[in-house]
């Protein structure tokens, strides 16, 4: 009897899921898209792999996929989770996504252990990876008789070394809107019992330089809301809890003087009537016609025309006479395209994964300090790191729920061991795989 898998999306992180899918006996995947073109080459011609074209907004058509599988997976912006968590109650089947749980997927928990079906979210790199691989060592740390007083996970998604060729330090393997809507983002975090909390404006000035033993230097920024990580992980007795982002060095100082122009702004800008790059800088900083943009730039953000900064906002284009994409109406849209098209990871290029755990634990005759980190390296012309890293937790777990080796019920993260246990250890023979460092302090 076959497991048949509905596999809703093809973007960038799907391919790596359905192959793997496809790879495991007894198995059928329906892969449904917008564009049925991406699903078929990603098929490509699988015996027991289905593409069919979808509009999401269709729901007759999503549910009668929904219901005619075993499990769903969404690969969709998150807001259509909970939709298709709806159709996966009603009609019985588990449902596994990447993204990070709303308090409306929350919600869900009860009405999925009444049918007794799991809805397991988070199951991708971060969230995901960085879940289990936090886990397992908090698990093991309580299990000898320590309590951790101190916990730090920092994730980035990045160039390789020899493809960091551009003054920005960074390259896009998809749109790169999600990265600076992030940009945006609050951030909070427990340091020395006390609650730090940053408003978006202010995320890149609250960074530091962290090395990595055996990789490189970094710049670690926060991460959205790390707080109720200390309940999650049950680190009851942590003084400090952070979660935070790699960048290479020199992004946060240029990042911040973005936001400081208004180039992340979602909206139109009313009045501005200017057809290039230039131009909509010139507006944003409220400079004449006949003044130097480039000085009145620096001067408005107060830094010198020489700094770095403001090379590479003239490398990327925003004093040019580029002309504005069409068909676009903000700040933040125009700068999406502008950075996908000087910034793209190319096909022949890897890109890298950087983890790193950082615990300092107590025990009843001593104290540690644990680094635990993973570095991935993606395949030239082959499957981006973050690609595989997103998506083989995921379909790790849907070969084991299918399988009966995952018997939970209602809504979940991987942060038990029934779940990161057995996907570990499977992402290990894969070759992703963390390297432990432990020293007495």
């Amino acid at each position: 009897m076959s497991n048949n898998v509905l596999v809703l999306g093809a973007g960038l992180v799907s391919k790596p899921l359905v192959r793997y899918l496809l790879d495991q006996p007894n198995f059928s995947v329906t892969m449904a898209s917008r564009t049925v073109s991406k699903a078929e080459k990603i098929i490509n011609g699988h015996k027991f792999g289905t593409a069919v074209a979808l509009n999401v907004k269709d729901n007759v058509f999503l549910e009668k996929l929904v219901s005619e599988s075993d499990l769903t997976v969404s690969l969709l912006p998150y807001n259509y989770h909970v939709k298709v968590a709806n159709l996966c109650i009603k009609h019985k089947k588990h449902l596994v996504t990447t993204s990070y749980v709303s308090k409306e997927m929350k919600s869900l928990d009860k009405e999925a252990k009444d049918v007794g079906i799991i809805l397991l979210n988070e199951c991708g790199l971060d969230p995901g990876i960085d879940h289990m691989s936090a886990m397992r060592i908090i698990h093991e740390i309580e299990e000898n008789d320590g309590k951790i007083i101190s916990f730090k996970s920092t994730t980035g998604a990045l160039p390789s070394f020899e493809a960091n060729n551009n003054p920005f330090g960074y390259k896009f393997s998809w749109s790169p809107r999600g990265v600076l809507l992030a940009s945006r983002n609050d951030a909070k975090w427990l340091e020395n019992r006390k609650e730090v909390s940053i408003p978006g404006e202010k995320l890149f000035e609250n960074y530091y330089i962290q090395d990595v033993q055996g990789v490189g230097t970094f710049e670690n920024y926060p991460n959205r809301d790390s707080i109720p990580y200390k309940d999650i992980y049950g680190l009851k007795d942590a003084k400090t809890v952070y979660r935070g982002t790699f960048r290479f060095t020199g992004w946060c100082e240029t990042l911040r003087k973005i936001v400081a122009l208004g180039w992340l702004n979602d909206k139109p800008v009313n009045g501005f009537k200017g057809k290039s790059y230039g131009d909509l800088t010139r507006f944003l900083i409220n400079a004449k016609e006949n003044e130097k943009l480039i000085e009145k730039t620096a001067e408005f953000l107060k830094i010198e025309t020489y700094s770095t900064v403001i090379k590479r906002l003239g490398w990327l284009g925003l004093f040019s006479d580029l002309k504005l994409p069409e068909g676009k109406d903000s700040p933040l849209d125009y700068l999406n395209v502008l950075t996908y098209d000087k910034m793209y990871l190319d096909k022949k290029e890897r890109d890298m994964i950087v983890m790193v755990h950082e615990f300092i634990a107590k025990y009843p005759t001593k104290k540690e300090y644990i680094t635990s980190t993973l570095v991935d390296y993606g395949i030239p012309n082959g499957d981006s790191s973050i690609s595989r890293t997103v998506a083989l937790p995921a379909a790790i777990a849907v070969k084991m729920i299918l399988n009966g080796l995952i018997n939970q019920s209602g809504v979940h993260i991987p942060v038990i061991p029934e779940i990161y246990n057995p996907i570990l250890n499977e992402l290990k023979e894969l070759g992703i795989k963390f390297k432990e460092k432990k020293d007495v302090l």
